[in-house]
C-alpha cells in the first residue's frame, strides 16, 4: 500500500469515526450537560488538519494563507491576518495603529465599561488609558450617547465591542468617529456573521479583530484574525505577526542580498524592520478554520433558530425577565442568550443561575461586567471612567447568559424552558 493510499484510508477511517460517534449520542435530562458553548464540527475539519500534520506543515504556511483570504471575502475587507488567539490579535490590531501613526502615544480610548479584560489589557500595555463608558439598555452593546459624550481632546480611538453576537450601531458610532477625525477598532470576537443590513461586522471600522476560541460560533481550537482593507496596517501587522520580520522581499536576488548601510548583504530571513512578537497561527489551526467558515452560515441559523424559540417560550416570564432585543435589519449572531432579572422580580439572578446549574444548564455571567470593579483595572489611574455606569452596573448585578450552539437540539431546548418555568412557578 502506498502513501496516497494510506492516506485516504486515514481519511475513511476518521469519516466512520465520526458517524458511529454521531449516532451514539444520546441525551438524558438532568445528567446531561447543556454548556454554553460547544465546538461543532465533523470528519471534514479533522481531516484537513491531519492532512496538514501528514505533509508536515506544523506552523504557518498555506492553510494559513488560505483561511486568511477565505475569511477577508467573507467579511468584506481586502486582509486578513491570521494569529493565535482573539487577545492576540487585539494586542497586534492596537500596536499596529499606533506604528501606523492612526492613534498617538497615551492617548484615550473608549471603550464599553461591560466587557472582556482582552478588550482593556492591550490598551494598558500599549501605554494607552481606556475610557469606560456605559452599555445601551436594550442591546448591552457600548451606548452611542456615552460615547459622544466621553470624547474631548485626547481621545484617540473608539473601540466598540459586538457583544454576544449582536452588532453596536456602528452607522451611528461611524459618524461620530468621522464628525471628529477618529479611526475605529471593531472588537468582533463574539460576533461571527453578525451583520446590519447585510454588512458583516469587521468591515465598518478601520480595523477590526476576531476570535475563534473554542467555544465561539466557528472555532479553530485557539485563534484570531486582524481585519483590515487598509495596506498600510496591513505591512505592519504581517510583520509585527512574525518577530518584525521584512515584509518586502526582492525575489530577484538571492536572499543574501539585504544592506543598508549597517547590514552588508544580509540573509533577509534575518532581518527586523519592526519590534514585533511572535503570534502566528498555525496551519493545522487554519484547516480547522477552512472547513467551519463552510458552515458558519448555517451554524448561526441554528443559533437564531434556538434563540428565536427561548425567546418565544420565555416572554410570559418577561414581566421577570429581560430577554434579547434584536434590531430591525440586525442579523444577531447570539454567541450566546442574554438575560437580565429584572430589579423588581421575586428572586435574585444568583438564585436562578443556581438552579440551572444544578438542573446541568450552565451559564455564564456578562463577560467582566463592570470591568471598573475587577481587580486588575480598579486602582488603575491610566483608567477613566466616564459618565454613569447604570446599565452595566444591572448587567453586573442581574445578567447572565446561556447557550444556543446547534449542539442544543429540540430536547435540550425543551428541557431548558421547563427549567425556568419550573423555578419561577416555585419562587414567584
Amino acid at each position: 500500500m502506498n502513501k496516497s493510499e494510506i492516506r485516504n484510508q486515514i481519511f475513511a477511517l476518521v469519516e466512520a469515526y465520526f458517524s458511529a460517534d454521531m449516532q451514539q449520542e444520546t441525551f438524558i435530562p438532568g445528567q446531561s450537560r447543556i454548556g454554553v458553548g460547544y465546538p461543532v464540527f465533523d470528519h471534514k475539519e479533522i481531516n484537513n488538519a491531519i492532512g496538514s500534520l501528514l505533509d508536515v506543515w506544523l506552523s504557518m504556511g498555506p492553510k494559513v494563507r488560505q483561511f486568511e483570504a477565505d475569511y477577508a471575502e467573507y467579511i468584506g475587507t481586502d486582509y486578513g491576518i491570521a494569529v493565535n488567539s482573539g487577545s492576540s490579535a487585539n494586542l497586534l490590531a492596537i500596536n499596529a495603529l499606533l506604528q501606523a501613526g492612526y492613534v498617538k502615544p497615551g492617548a484615550e480610548v473608549i471603550v464599553p465599561a461591560a466587557t472582556f479584560t482582552t478588550v482593556i489589557s492591550p490598551l494598558l500595555q500599549n501605554g494607552l488609558k481606556p475610557v469606560f463608558v456605559d452599555i445601551d439598555s436594550d442591546t448591552h452593546n457600548i451606548s452611542v450617547d456615552a460615547i459622544a459624550d466621553a470624547i474631548n481632546d485626547n481621545t484617540g480611538l473608539i473601540m466598540p465591542v459586538h457583544s454576544l453576537g449582536l452588532a453596536a450601531d456602528m452607522p451611528a458610532i461611524n459618524r461620530l468617529a468621522e464628525k471628529h477625525g477618529l479611526p475605529v477598532l471593531e472588537d468582533c470576537c463574539e460576533a461571527h456573521a453578525a451583520a446590519i443590513d447585510g454588512q458583516r461586522v469587521g468591515s465598518f471600522g478601520l480595523i477590526s479583530t476576531y476570535s475563534f476560541f473554542v467555544a465561539h460560533n466557528m472555532t479553530t481550537g485557539e485563534g484570531g484574525m486582524v481585519m483590515t482593507s487598509d495596506s498600510r496596517l496591513e505591512k505592519i501587522l504581517r510583520s509585527t505577526r512574525e518577530f518584525g520580520r521584512l515584509t518586502e522581499y526582492d525575489s530577484s536576488q538571492d536572499r543574501f542580498y539585504y544592506s543598508d548601510g549597517f547590514l552588508n548583504e544580509y540573509d533577509e530571513r534575518y532581518v527586523f524592520e519592526k519590534v514585533g512578537y511572535n503570534v502566528r497561527m498555525t496551519d493545522i489551526c487554519a484547516a480547522l478554520g477552512i472547513e467551519q467558515l463552510k458552515k458558519l452560515d448555517a451554524l448561526t441559523q441554528d443559533r437564531i433558530n434556538n434563540a428565536e424559540f427561548y425567546t418565544e417560550q420565555l416572554k410570559e416570564l418577561s414581566s421577570f425577565l429581560q430577554l434579547p432585543y434584536v434590531p430591525e435589519s440586525y442579523l444577531h449572531s447570539f454567541y450566546g442568550y442574554p438575560i437580565i432579572v429584572r430589579d423588581d422580580a421575586p428572586f435574585k439572578r444568583q438564585e436562578l443561575v443556581r438552579f440551572l446549574e444544578s438542573k446541568n444548564i450552565e451559564t455564564r455571567a456578562f463577560m467582566g461586567g463592570n470591568l471598573a470593579l475587577q481587580p486588575a483595572y480598579r486602582d488603575d489611574p491610566a483608567i477613566r471612567i466616564a459618565g454613569d455606569l447604570k446599565h452595566t452596573e444591572l448587567m453586573t448585578r442581574s445578567g447572565f447568559f446561556i447557550g444556543c450552539h446547534s449542539m442544543i437540539k429540540a430536547e435540550q431546548r425543551d428541557y431548558i424552558i421547563d427549567a425556568f418555568r419550573s423555578f419561577v412557578s416555585a419562587v414567584a
